[in-house]
């Protein structure tokens, strides 16, 4: 690929899969340095650091060392979350990471719609505190790349190196697609890499305190989130 700007609706079919077996990466060093000559500093990672974002983080500090990275603080996180949010600034000190609050606190979306809203409307909570401010951070912003997995769920399954994201109104991109749960694993512990320790008590997908739990081993990463409904996703990546 050369280094003009191209857009989804030149691609045809999966253009970068020949990628997979010539990068030691499955093309996610590839289609990085593809997404960051495109667009250079109109690229937004929004990253949840999980066990996928350490691994993208490393991947993405070694195309644009000050990439710009936003974290959606719903103010629910886990305290080991925070902390490992420290520890990356640490790691990588020229990494412009952005914390983008909801506009409402806590204390004020329970005034609005009552108390623990996520127990009884879980997609609008999702909505309030998840759903707006990416669509804020990322209001302008041509392309974004998300942490997202084949192998993670159903749901993701279809999932391309490139997106049109519609609900964003922006082009989505996944380098980790073709990416198994052991290669994100292998490539943690090759690399030193610091985590969330919550992955290791059988925490896979690290969400919000009173939406996360932990899972069985049923090969569905998403199993543990917004447990007794039925819900898998927040909303941030499903269109419309």
């Amino acid at each position: 690929m050369n280094n003009e700007v191209i857009t989804y609706d030149e691609f045809t079919g999966d253009p970068f899969k020949n990628w997979v077996s010539q990068d030691e990466t499955k093309g996610a060093s590839t289609i990085l340095k593809w997404a960051y000559d495109s667009y250079g500093d109109g690229v937004t990672y929004a990253c949840s650091f999980g066990a996928e974002g350490m691994v993208l983080i490393d991947l993405i500090s070694k195309v644009k060392k000050d990439a710009q990275i936003v974290f959606l603080d719903t103010d629910l996180h886990f305290q080991e979350t925070y902390e490992l949010i420290e520890e990356v600034k640490a790691k990588y000190p020229e990494l412009r990471i952005h914390i983008k609050k909801p506009e409402l606190t806590l204390e004020e979306q329970a005034e609005e719609h009552g108390s623990a809203l996520w127990k009884r409307q879980p997609d609008q909570c999702c909505f309030i505190r998840k759903i707006k401010p990416l669509e804020d951070a990322l209001s302008g912003v041509p392309a974004w790349i998300s942490g997202l997995r084949r192998e993670q769920s159903p749901s993701r399954s279809k999932t391309d190196y490139v997106n049109r994201d519609e609900r964003f109104k922006s082009i989505k991109v996944c380098p980790l697609i073709h990416w198994t749960w052991d290669d994100v694993w292998d490539y943690i512990r090759t690399n030193d890499l610091p985590y969330n320790e919550l992955h290791d008590n059988g925490y896979p997908s690290i969400g919000c305190i009173p939406c996360t739990s932990r899972v069985s081993d049923s090969g569905d990463s998403r199993e543990g989130r917004w447990a007794g409904f039925n819900k898998t996703e927040c909303g941030l990546h499903t269109n419309g």
